[in-house]
């Protein structure tokens, strides 16, 4: 799933001719995507000790409505240890119904060569070099510029021990403001089972610009992610990996 907290790109509307778009090839069923960001967020929160990302993938869809796609991208050995790597695996089904759209799916988080001790500070229980991964079933509804997205783990939430169930809810809203800009306005509220000072709100705010098929974009993020949950440290900084920053990004679909 592109996770980057960055909006996506916001495509200025065009006319074309009906003759010239009967004329057109059919879209191709696959895509790939490449973007680079000051940060990687997500869900508000730095995966990336708010340092530089390289982030891309593909999607593939069949017009049934099906799709399977992947996306990768650098993360923090702090955050993940003995890992730099996120990869993303996912699949679902779309279906419209004139300005309703409706999105079913499933999400598999998987960081390559993570091991870590992880512990629950509200159960007390402790998980010993487990691999960090994370799997959520998702839906999700949009009506014209509006979005509402619910997904929720099906096991122990990024391997932390006794979180099952916890969930995540993502409201956004785009507008295209023509000539190539765009504007994102997104919250969302993501709930840890079993270790409340986990849970907490995220926001922003955003702005693209599409320049010949490459996105500009800039955000402002900001959450109230509690220090006691989410401070990191490493040879650098310490830090809340939730405090407020602005993004930068460049991406490119093709």
């Amino acid at each position: 799933m592109r996770k980057s907290i960055l909006p996506l790109a916001l495509a200025a509307a065009s006319i074309v001719p009906a003759i010239a778009a009967a004329q057109a090839p059919a879209p191709s069923p696959v895509t790939g995507n490449l973007s680079l960001v000051s940060d990687y967020r997500f869900r508000g929160l730095s995966q990336t000790m708010t340092r530089p990302a390289v982030q891309g993938g593909f999607d593939y869809a069949h017009a049934s409505g099906i799709y399977l796609g992947n996306w990768n991208s650098n993360v923090s050995s702090t955050i993940y240890p003995n890992a730099n790597l996120e990869m993303d695996f996912y699949g679902g089904y779309k279906r419209a119904f004139g300005d309703l759209g409706l999105d079913l799916g499933f999400i598999y988080y998987y960081y390559p060569g993570s091991k870590a001790t992880l512990t629950n500070p509200q159960t007390g229980k402790t998980a010993t070099d487990i691999s960090i991964d994370n799997k959520e079933l998702y839906v999700g509804g949009t009506w014209k510029w509006l979005s509402l997205k619910y997904y929720h783990s099906i096991d122990d939430f990024f391997a932390v021990p006794d979180t099952q169930n916890s969930w995540y809810l993502d409201g956004s809203a785009t507008f295209d403001l023509g000539s190539g800009w765009g504007v994102l306005g997104h919250v969302g509220h993501q709930k840890v089972k079993s270790w409340s000072d986990a849970t907490y709100t995220d926001y922003k705010l955003g702005v693209t610009k599409d320049i010949s098929g490459f996105v500009f974009g800039a955000a402002l993020v900001d959450t109230n992610a509690k220090d006691v949950a989410y401070t990191y440290s490493d040879a650098r900084k310490t830090m809340n990996i939730g405090k407020s920053g602005i993004v930068l990004s460049v991406s490119r679909t093709f």
